[in-house]
Parts: structure tokens; C-alpha cells; sequence
């Protein structure tokens, strides 16, 4: 299971994905850890999918980890007499509180929420952004709009409303369901939908009790507007492009995805690239050639992870899509520009002995040219301070903690290991010599760069350095 690449790939299983043969496909493909999305999958689908990744991992001897994604919100307009309604532009429409039916000239809109928050030039988008409108005079129970962009709006479609911030919760009743039954299954990561503030993520954390971690879902301009404020808090960051392109102009979106993903860097905290990346495999079993630079721009970013979803949970070349997303990273990273970018994108260590022990690492494996940087963690806090260094070798998690190898699988450059942890200094360096070699990193005479925290199984005490030779396994 050693992979040849630094970035990460998290594919999106479902229909075309949910049995064991094909999870097992997809791991062999490239795919290092697994996303379920809440939005279509029921709780037991759910425990299902954990129970033969756990197992698949198992007999890989390698551990695989899973995300579970939740809904969120869902807002929608209410139903209409015939299944919908075409609007023109330039028309008056309404949203309001009435539950009839609605017309060519109004719709309820189920959400009092909403339309208490909505005020005189705020957009309202319809079906991802197909149908556009304008506020011109807003009540508590009763919206009046113009339309902008014409189009059919037919019954319960999406409504998107980029310029309004909803005083509601990021996670629904069905959402806290979720989450209990998806920790109770010890999942690694949690995904967080319809972000717009830091506080939606704490209340998430507070619940998880460090029993997964948390990570955000960028898809709102609310949640660019506090970006700071979130991943202060979040545990890892999602740029979530097919909902910024909605809310957002399209041609903001590249910007942001270089923003997001120097910023994560910059704070040692896990990226992960989503939507659309290789679309046209949901029904081709080849990409587009903009595709294949999209994936690529992602890995020349230093993004932690690339996401699939539709291509690996519903296409027809859910495997073919792995494998093409992984021989895409390969080819990057062997390009001598990808590591001029990556070297490029360094920002200043934070002024703590853990992030100056990392820098060194760093500069001693590439001054020397050693084979690996081996890192003893318990939390996992070493492996993804080094990991923010983006070091030429890889970096060997060595950890005494199953939950914090699942949890490095998305994390840049990281292969974990489980083992006990070491009992003394001469220990810690003969087993990370040990496990550098069988893992195939090194081989007998290479040198390695051992990291690691006195007193052993301190989390977040990283303050040792070493320099090792390997030797033949004793």
C-alpha cells in the first residue's frame, strides 16, 4: 500500500461503489480514504460501508480511513398547481408564508428563517443559480422579487441565497442523528455542510468529543467572509467548488481555491480539492484534457487531498477515475516544477520548539538526502507539523494510536504505521530504521531523520531530532 504519490485521493462511495469487491478496487486503484455522503445514504448503508472498509483494511494491513459527509440544510421553494412554473424576465414573483399551492406568480418558501433574513437587493438563486432574482421589498412572512435570469421553476427545487446570512444552525435534527450514528461506527472525519461561521464547526466539536475530527466545507461567501475564524477552529478545510460557483462568480473560484489552500498550509491543517475535478468519467472513460489540468493544478497547489464524487459514487468508470486521478499526481510530482512550486509555497514557522524541530527535519532530510522522515505521534500532530513543511522524502507516521493512522490518511505526503510506542531512545530509532526498510523506503545503509517528543506518548511534545542509519531487520 505504499503509494507513490504525496497527495491524497478521497473518493465518494454509492450506487456504483458500495460492495466490498469495489471498495476494494478503488483502494487498490489509489483511493487512501473513503467519503459517505449522508445526503443519500441511509444509517445502516452507512455501517455497512464502515464495517468492509475496517475489514478491507484489515486485510491490506494498511490502515484506510472514512469520512462521513453530512446534509446540512437543505433550502427549497414549496410546490406549485401543475409541478412548476416558467418565469420570465423582468416579471414580479413572490416567496411568502402561504402553504397553497404556488403560481406563475408566487410560491411558498418553507423557511420562516428565510424570509425573516432577507432584504431589499439580496439575490435569491433557483436550482443551482439556473433561475436569478433580486429582492425589492422584503416582510417577515412575505418576499416581493424580480426576475433577473428566466427560467422554469419546478416543485421543492434548491434555492441558494448568497448574499444572506441564515441565523440557523449548519446541522439539522437529521444531521445530529447522523453524526451520533456515524461516531458510534468510529469514523475518522467529519464533513460539515452550509458553514457560515465559526461557531457551526465548535458545535460539531462539541458534540464529536475528539472521538473524529471536524472538517469545513467552504461552499458560502458567508464562510469566506470569516475564513480566518473557521479554520481557526476547523480541523481541516474543503474547497467545496460546485457550491462557491453558485453562490460566487465562477471566475472568483480559482482565486479562492489558491487562497484557502496556502492558508490551511500555512496553519498545518489538511486541504482537500472537491467537486468536478474529473467529471466527464461519470459517463467517459476518459477525461477531458481541462480535466486533467484541473487535477493537476491541485496537486502543483500542494493540496493535501483531491476529492471524487459522483465519478466513484455514480459513474460508470468509478475505478477508471481512481486510476486516472492517481497517474495524474504521479506525473506531477515527477515534474522538477512541482517541486520549485511546492518549495515556493513555504511560509514562516510558528514560534513554538514543535514547528522549529519540523523546519529542521526538513532541512536535515534535504541537506542529507535521506530516504524518509520518521515521526513518532500519538495525536498525529508531528506527522502534520512536518507535513506543512512539504519535505522531498516522505514522511513515516509511526503512531501507537489506530484512530490517528485512520485520520493521517488524508494528510500530504503521510504513511502510517501502527506499533507500539517506543520504550526508550535507542528503541525509537531502531524501529523507525526497522519500519522505513519493510515499508520500502529505505534500505539497508540509508539514511533517516527520526522526530519525535520526550517523554514517549506526550501528545503534542515534539522536541528530539535524530539522525539514523539503517541497518539490515534484526
Amino acid at each position: 500500500m505504499r503509494r507513490l504519490r504525496r497527495v491524497k485521493i478521497l473518493a465518494t462511495l454509492g450506487p456504483a461503489s458500495q460492495d466490498r469487491e469495489t471498495i476494494a478496487r478503488l483502494a487498490a486503484a489509489g483511493a487512501d480514504i473513503f467519503r459517505i455522503n449522508m445526503s443519500h445514504s441511509s444509517h445502516e448503508g452507512m455501517r455497512a460501508r464502515i464495517r468492509d472498509i475496517r475489514a478491507l483494511s484489515e486485510e491490506m494491513g494498511h490502515e484506510i480511513g472514512v469520512l462521513v459527509d453530512l446534509q446540512g440544510p437543505k433550502l427549497r421553494v414549496g410546490e406549485f398547481e401543475g409541478g412548476g412554473v416558467d418565469l420570465v424576465k423582468g416579471q414580479t414573483f413572490v416567496l411568502d408564508a402561504d402553504r397553497k399551492p404556488g403560481d406563475s406568480t408566487r410560491v411558498h418558501l418553507p423557511h420562516p428563517e428565510i424570509l425573516r433574513a432577507l432584504a431589499p437587493g439580496h439575490v435569491v438563486l433557483i436550482d443551482d443559480g439556473k433561475v436569478r432574482l433580486h429582492i425589492v421589498e422584503a416582510k417577515p412572512t412575505r418576499a416581493v422579487a424580480i426576475v433577473d435570469v428566466a427560467g422554469r421553476v419546478s416543485n421543492r427545487k434548491g434555492v441558494s441565497l448568497p448574499d444572506t446570512e441564515i441565523p440557523v444552525s449548519a446541522m439539522t435534527e437529521k444531521d445530529r442523528s447522523d453524526l451520533e450514528a456515524a461516531l458510534a461506527e468510529g469514523v475518522d472525519w467529519v464533513a460539515v455542510s452550509f458553514v457560515q461561521r465559526a461557531d457551526d464547526i465548535a458545535e460539531v466539536k462539541k458534540i464529536a468529543r475528539g472521538r473524529a475530527l471536524v472538517l469545513a466545507k467552504i461552499e458560502k461567501p458567508q464562510a469566506i467572509a470569516r475564513l480566518d475564524e473557521i479554520m481557526e477552529v476547523a480541523d481541516a478545510l474543503m474547497v467545496a467548488r460546485g457550491d462557491l460557483g453558485v453562490e460566487m462568480p465562477l471566475e472568483k473560484v480559482p482565486g479562492l481555491q489558491k487562497r484557502i489552500t496556502r492558508n490551511a498550509r500555512r496553519l498545518g491543517k489538511p486541504v482537500v480539492v472537491a467537486t468536478q475535478m474529473l467529471e466527464s468519467m461519470i459517463t467517459s472513460p476518459v477525461p477531458t484534457r481541462a480535466e486533467v489540468s484541473d487535477v493537476a493544478t491541485a496537486v502543483f497547489e500542494g493540496a493535501d487531498a483531491v476529492m471524487l464524487s459522483a465519478e466513484s459514487a455514480a459513474g460508470q468508470y468509478p475505478v477508471e477515475a481512481v486510476e486516472t486521478m492517481n497517474r495524474i499526481a504521479e506525473e506531477v510530482e515527477r515534474d522538477s516544477v512541482w517541486r520549485a512550486v511546492i518549495n515556493a509555497q513555504r511560509g514562516a514557522p510558528e514560534a513554538t520548539g514543535a514547528d522549529a524541530i519540523a523546519v529542521a527535519a526538513r532541512d536535515v532530510a534535504e541537506t542529507l538526502d535521506v530516504k524518509a522522515v520518521c515521526a513518532w505521534t500519538s495525536s498525529g500532530s508531528t506527522a502534520l507539523r512536518i507535513a506543512r513543511e512539504r519535505p522531498s522524502p516522505a514522511v513515516l507516521a509511526l503512531t501507537p494510536n489506530r484512530e490517528t493512522a485512520r485520520r493521517l490518511s488524508i494528510v500530504w505526503g503521510v504513511h502510517a504505521v501502527v506499533t507500539k510506542d517506543a520504550d526508550d531512545l535507542d528503541d525509537m530509532a531502531r524501529r523507525a530504521c526497522k519500519f522505513a526498510n519493510r515499508e520500502e523506503f529505505s534500505k539497508e545503509g540509508d539514511r533517516i531523520v527520526i522526530v519525535a517528543g520526550v517523554p514517549f506518548g506526550t501528545p503534542g511534545a515534539t522536541n528530539m531530532i535524530r539522525i539514523a542509519f539503517t541497518s539490515a531487520e534484526k
